[in-house]
């Protein structure tokens, strides 16, 4: 029996004790010399903030936290006897602020027998601060100051527009998505299920027994601030009610393919559909919503292609549906495509930065999902009970992209909990049993 008040946390259910394998990845940097900075970045509430307050208490170094959204800071309260946090400064936190602060961990750093690390929490909130950084780690490495630099942000966008363009070549990336199925199983407890509905983010974990409480939470602190601050920040939007409204339409048809025209169709005042592309693009880009393209073997042809719909984690479709978790499970449609959108959301979080997620339709055939890495090429059939028995369409895709191959995820093929316990490229490289 399924019971949906149940959740039996490992780690007593504290998130701060679970470290997502990025804690190890920083701990590594750290440990080499300071020839470039370290910038972690990803959507809210993915544990940026607590995975650099792990690394800080677990890496035995001097350090100074300073958070750009909290001006009265003195550094994280957590963990407790970690090393000397930042003293109070100015409120006012701009250029000049971060001068003084870099200033003050150099001299740290230069006395500091095992060296020094400066977090810079929200960075991309300060005016020019990739210019500033520039400056300053320049003449960092120049003299050889011992100064380990970590920033992390939670506007993806905005934090790697200043590391392309100005800090290009100085930076070590460390990236954060979404929470995997088997990190919420390993740290909460969830079982596959349980995960469908309910989606990564630890922070909504222990209100799951209140499907209301839980929804309220996901649509007031995560997708209300992520849509409102984070992508608003990014970029200029001229129509802030039209990107809100995208992304509502968008989860609601999470997992299908919907032409810019029908969506034009039903949004008020959505202009053309070129503003709607670059909107759901900025949507991708903080971790949201995603429209994933034709694969056409063209390139072009693809990028101008219809967009199959797909939210970035669960939780989002399931918040604003308006289902509980038992009405969910009971409509087979709705259950189909949430299943179908986690495995697009897994595929789009965990692929390698050379890999892209599509799809392929041609007339009657289609394939859920392509993941194509070079002349690597593989269709993904999703079967959750709705589809008919049978894979004409992964016939069809392996005729006409000779080289190709394919795999059905869920009944009659790789069961859907071990699909979503391995990163994408693990089945693009022919790993599968």
């Amino acid at each position: 029996m399924y019971l949906l008040n149940t959740i039996t946390p490992r780690y007593t259910g504290q998130v701060d004790e679970y470290r997502r394998p990025q804690v190890a990845t920083i701990l590594q940097r750290l440990a080499e010399p300071p020839d470039r900075l370290i910038a972690v970045f990803g959507p809210r509430q993915t544990g940026k903030t607590t995975a650099v307050r792990q690394v800080l208490g677990a890496c035995g170094r001097a350090y100074c936290y300073e958070s750009v959204d909290d001006p009265g800071s003195q550094g994280p309260p957590w963990p407790p006897g970690g090393g000397p946090n930042s003293r109070t400064l100015p409120a006012e936190r701009d250029a000049a602020w971060l001068q003084r602060v870099w200033n003050d961990c150099r001299n740290r750093a230069w006395g500091s027998p095992g060296g020094f690390v400066l977090v810079l929490d929200e960075v991309q909130k300060i005016s020019g601060w990739s210019n500033v950084v520039k400056g300053l780690w320049d003449a960092d490495r120049a003299d050889g100051c011992p100064l380990h630099v970590v920033i992390l942000g939670s506007a993806p966008l905005l934090m790697q527009a200043g590391l392309n363009e100005t800090l290009a070549g100085r930076f070590e990336p460390v990236r954060f998505m979404h929470w995997s199925y088997a990190e919420m199983a390993e740290a909460f407890g969830f079982d596959l299920e349980r995960y469908l509905f309910f989606g990564g983010y630890p922070g909504a974990a222990s209100r799951t027994g209140d499907v209301e409480r839980w929804a309220a939470y996901v649509r007031g602190a995560l997708i209300a601030p992520n849509i409102e601050r984070d992508v608003l920040s990014m970029a200029r939007i001229d129509k802030p009610a039209l990107l809100k409204r995208l992304f509502y339409l968008g989860a609601a048809y999470s997992g299908q393919i919907v032409s810019y025209t029908k969506l034009v169709g039903q949004l008020q005042d959505a202009g053309n559909t070129t503003t709607l592309a670059r909107y759901l693009d900025l949507l991708s880009k903080a971790g949201l919503l995603t429209g994933f393209s034709k694969h056409t073997g063209r390139p072009l042809s693809a990028k101008a292609s219809t967009p199959k719909l797909n939210v970035l984690n669960t939780a989002l479709m399931a918040a604003v549906s308006g289902y509980t978790f038992d009405e969910s499970r009971a409509d087979r449609t709705f259950w189909g495509r949430l299943v179908e959108s986690a495995v697009g959301a897994h595929l789009a979080n965990t692929a390698s930065s050379l890999a892209e997620v599509q799809y392929w339709r041609e007339r009657h055939h289609e394939v859920d999902f392509v993941l194509r890495r070079g002349p690597h090429l593989l269709g993904i059939e999703v079967k959750s009970g709705r589809n008919p028995v049978g894979t004409p369409g992964l016939v069809e895709f392996e005729r006409r992209f000779p080289g190709a191959r394919s795999l059905v995820v869920g009944e009659q093929g790789v069961p859907l909990a071990e699909f979503l316990s391995s990163p994408a490229d693990h089945w693009l490289h022919g790993d599968e049993p």
